[in-house]
């Protein structure tokens, strides 16, 4: 028993931790698991996309001890923090055993301070080859928010609702193209429909980090294709510098006939619940006006899709004709794409893609 506490209490992390750095990160999270010790509510409001979190305090522990902090001091703190989760030690290390069996590990809280190095000496205690982030998720998120605000080349997919402009991008992205798809990562497709049949939306800074892993994996060099947006997705505002960009980036405004746009809507909504797509109209009530309104929710109600999709039609293509005219009138080229296939749609915005290309590097030589 001597011996066994003897080694017990003189072990130290470094003996089966590594800090790495965020450039070391990037590569190391592609073969192991990544472990957030932050509280549940922390974890909740942002992390690291594909993190796991395991508490090391809890949200009311941490605010015992927080308030200590404050209160009497980092010794008191620290000691009533080993009091509240001393005995859940064993428990902690049992969970990760489980979670990750392999027992090498990605590590981080908030700042890379006493809770990661807790749980790492923890977890070490047991098995674990830790890697630790260095300056924890701090220095993960300082990284993404300036990563969403930097200038880079895109091109916008304009048109009014039910162009399509969603398929296009995923067409385009098959043909290698570099697109940044913000309505899948806000789980919102941007009207008063949008979160119809979607997870919840992630908080904005969450947001922000999963626009972030997209946009670091772009080469710059190269445009990136993405659909027009309000400033707004839902409850998601998109960061400032990175809605201007969009307005004063190059814009296609694709066209095509009422039937084809009603049509591929149709595809889209006819399935939902009801009692869904009413909520979404009597959202749109005081925009739409009572007669409309009522009109919507009876074609729903009777099933006839063309209709209601039609009557509201008037009102959205109204709202994009008014954010239309926030773009610069030379950034616009409009693209007449009715009766034509996707396959043939994707060439022209390829063809066009590489006009916009020449026109703006004819424009830089010519101010130089």
């Amino acid at each position: 028993m001597k011996i066994s506490l003897r080694l017990f209490f003189i072990f130290t992390p470094e003996m089966a931790e590594q800090l790495i750095s965020l450039e070391e990160f990037w590569s190391l999270r592609e073969r192991y698991p990544v472990l957030d010790a932050r509280s549940e509510s922390e974890f909740a409001q942002s992390h690291i996309p594909s993190a796991q979190n395991l508490p090391i305090l809890n949200d009311s522990e941490r605010k015992i001890v927080g308030t200590l902090y404050k209160e009497k001091g980092s010794e008191v703190a620290t000691m009533k923090g080993f009091e509240l989760v001393g005995p859940r030690f064993h428990e902690i290390q049992k969970t990760a055993k489980r979670i990750f069996p392999d027992g090498e590990i990605i590590l981080y809280c908030w700042r890379g301070g006493m809770r990661s190095q807790i749980l790492s000496w923890l977890l070490g205690m047991v098995g674990f080859k830790v890697y630790r982030l260095k300056g924890g998720y701090k220095t993960y998120r300082t990284y993404t928010f300036d990563e969403v605000r930097k200038t880079r080349k895109m091109i916008v997919l304009g048109g009014k609702t039910g162009v399509a402009k969603t398929l296009l991008l995923q067409k385009l992205m098959e043909n290698g193209e570099q697109i940044l798809d913000l309505e899948a990562l806000a789980n919102h497709k941007g009207s008063s429909f949008g979160s119809i049949g979607l997870p919840p939306q992630p908080s904005v800074e969450q947001f922000e980090n999963l626009m972030a892993e997209n946009l670091r994996l772009c080469d710059t060099s190269f445009p990136i294709w993405i659909e027009n947006e309000s400033r707004k997705i839902g409850r998601i505002i998109l960061p400032d510098q990175f809605y201007l960009l969009l307005l004063k980036s190059p814009l296609i405004d694709i066209r095509k006939s009422l039937d084809e746009r009603v049509a591929h809507i149709t595809q889209d909504y006819a399935l939902l619940p009801k009692e869904d797509l009413i909520a979404a109209v009597i959202r749109l009530k005081k925009r739409l006006g009572g007669l409309r309104t009522q009109e919507a929710i009876a074609d729903i109600q009777a099933g006839n899709h063309s209709a209601w999709i039609s009557n509201l039609l008037i009102y959205y293509d109204k709202a994009y004709e008014f954010d239309l005219e926030r773009h610069k009138a030379d950034k616009i080229h409009t693209l007449d794409l009715e009766g034509k296939s996707i396959a043939v749609q994707v060439d022209i915005l390829l063809k066009t893609k590489d006009q916009i290309h020449a026109k703006s590097h004819h424009e830089t030589h010519r101010m130089e």
